[in-house]
């Protein structure tokens, strides 16, 4: 028995790495995927890049300068 063609729904498109910036986004743009929830689970969008969330660095680990 052959495959059968999948609907658009059956499959999430992967977002790509980073946002081309124009006005009317794209269907794999990161930023619309974000805003409309359909960004896969471990990924998230940084300064119009997709990174995934164990990449991003702590806020709760800043750097303490000492006093000279």
């Amino acid at each position: 028995m052959g495959k059968g063609k999948k609907s658009k729904g059956d499959v999430a498109k992967l977002p790509k790495k980073k946002c081309c910036e124009s006005k009317t986004r794209c269907g794999r743009c990161p930023l619309r995927m974000l805003k409309e929830g359909t960004l896969p689970d471990g990924y998230t969008v940084h300064k119009r890049t997709l990174v995934k969330v164990a990449d991003l660095p702590d806020p709760s680990r800043k750097k303490k300068h000492k006093a000279a």
